[in-house]
C-alpha cells in the first residue's frame, strides 16, 4: 500500500511534456548573463535548472546547441524577420522614422532579454574557431551581413552612399549593443525608460547626434 502511494507521488510530481527544456533555456539565459559562453558549464546550468545533465544533452546535444538555441537563434529570427519587413517596404508610402524605431525598439528588447549573447561577443576573441562556429557565433556575423546590405539599400533609397557599406550597420549595432551593455554603468538603480532610450537611439541613428529635426 505505501509503495503504491509513493509510485502515484512520483507520477503527479513527473514534470509537465516540455518543462525540463523551458527551464534549461530559462537557467542557460540567466547563468549566460552572468558569465560568458567558455566560463559556464552544462553541470552548472542543469542544477540551476534542477534537472539532471543527461536531460540537457538529451535536449540540446551540447552546451553549443543550449547556447545557440537559447542566445543566438532569437537575434538571427529577429534580423531574418526585419529582414522580410525590409523586403516589403514601399519607399514612397513608408515613415522612415517609425521603421527605424520598429528595428532599434527590438533589438534592444532582444538584447536586453538575452545580455549573455552581448558578454560572449565581447569574449569572442578568446574563442576557438570550432567554438565560435559551434556555438553560433558565426551565424551572428552572417545576421550583421544582412543588416549591412538592408543599411545599404537603405542609404541609396535616401541618396547617400558610404565608402564601406558595413560601418553605418555595424555602426548602429554597436551603439544599441552598448547602450544594453553599459546601461547600469551610465545610469545606476535608475534608467531612463525603454522608450527614452529608444528614442534616442533612433534620432542619433537617422540623424547624428547634432543634425536632428526640431
Amino acid at each position: 500500500m505505501p509503495q503504491r502511494r509513493s509510485a502515484k507521488s512520483a507520477q503527479t510530481s513527473r514534470r509537465p511534456r516540455g518543462e525540463p527544456r523551458r527551464l534549461l533555456l530559462d537557467a542557460a539565459r540567466e547563468l549566460f548573463a552572468q558569465r560568458d559562453y567558455r566560463s559556464t558549464t552544462t553541470r552548472e546550468i542543469a542544477e540551476a535548472a534542477g534537472v539532471s545533465e543527461y536531460l540537457l544533452f538529451r535536449h540540446f546535444g551540447s552546451k553549443a546547441g543550449l547556447f545557440r538555441e537559447a542566445l543566438v537563434l532569437p537575434f538571427t529570427n529577429f534580423v531574418d524577420d526585419f529582414g522580410k519587413t525590409w523586403q516589403a517596404v514601399v519607399p514612397e508610402e513608408t515613415d522612415e522614422e517609425e521603421l527605424s524605431r520598429q528595428f532599434v525598439g527590438q533589438l534592444y528588447d532582444v538584447l536586453v532579454e538575452h545580455r549573455g549573447l552581448l558578454l560572449t561577443l565581447v569574449a569572442a576573441d578568446g574563442l576557438s574557431d570550432e567554438e565560435i562556429d559551434s556555438a553560433g557565433i558565426a551565424d551572428i556575423r552572417r545576421a550583421l551581413t544582412v543588416l549591412s546590405r538592408i543599411s545599404a539599400e537603405g542609404m541609396q533609397i535616401r541618396g547617400m552612399r558610404a565608402n564601406q557599406p558595413d560601418l553605418p550597420a555595424h555602426s548602429t549595432v554597436a551603439m544599441i549593443v552598448g547602450m544594453v551593455a553599459m546601461r547600469s554603468t551610465f545610469f545606476g538603480a535608475k534608467p531612463p525608460s525603454r522608450e527614452a532610450i529608444v528614442d534616442e537611439l533612433v534620432h542619433a541613428t537617422l540623424y547624428g547626434f547634432l543634425h536632428r529635426p526640431d
